[in-house]
């Protein structure tokens, strides 16, 4: 049953289109202070459709998730008071207070490392302002953090190129049955053991 095949066809597609770098950039911003979804989800697919623009996707990701960083700290150090309840109710009310214990403890290095990290970036950028880090540092770890990991993504990608590209759509139902099996797999054990 091909259900991949036809998704992976349609990310291409919007990959190579003419406005998608303005959605990456618009959700490069968004999700580094409110919006779930990283935004390798369009770093790669583009970069990998558009191997010779892959590093000026990687800068354009970078800037406007720094930009959208600088939006989560303005948030944190303005308007905690009216995100703190929504925190509470969330996931993301333990990793808050992780991000405020890595804050004490590293401090610059904290905002590198959730930078560069799949920890959700945006609870640091609101933590960092609502702990009132000094917004140079912030914003050179956040360049560096962000700008190691959306580098090494789209070069990853521009380095597979056409091949990666071909050899994705031949296996990529394969590919999409075997994480959904892993996945039930993992359920199935994670359900037993607890």
């Amino acid at each position: 049953m091909k259900i991949f095949s036809p998704l992976y066809e349609r990310t291409m597609k919007w990959a190579r289109h003419r406005r998608a770098p303005w959605y990456l950039g618009g959700l490069s911003f968004a999700e580094s202070s409110f919006f779930p979804i990283p935004p390798d989800v369009m770093l790669a697919p583009m970069s990998l459709a558009q191997p010779a623009r892959a590093w000026w996707f990687a800068l354009l990701t970078t800037l406007t998730s720094v930009a959208g960083g600088v939006l989560g700290y303005i948030i944190g150090m303005y308007a905690f008071e009216l995100i703190e309840p929504w925190l509470r109710e969330t996931r993301y009310w333990d990793k808050y207070l992780l991000a405020q214990d890595w804050f004490d403890r590293w401090g610059f290095w904290a905002v590198f490392l959730a930078g560069f990290s799949p920890i959700p970036y945006k609870v640091f950028t609101i933590a960092a302002g609502a702990i009132a880090m000094a917004l140079g540092p912030f914003v050179l770890a956040s360049l560096i953090g962000r700008g190691a990991r959306f580098f090494l993504v789209a070069g990853l990608m521009a380095w597979g190129g056409e091949r990666m590209e071909i050899t994705l759509r031949r296996y990529v139902d394969r590919i999409g049955w075997a994480t959904v099996a892993l996945v039930v797999v993992l359920l199935i054990y994670l359900q037993l053991r607890g």
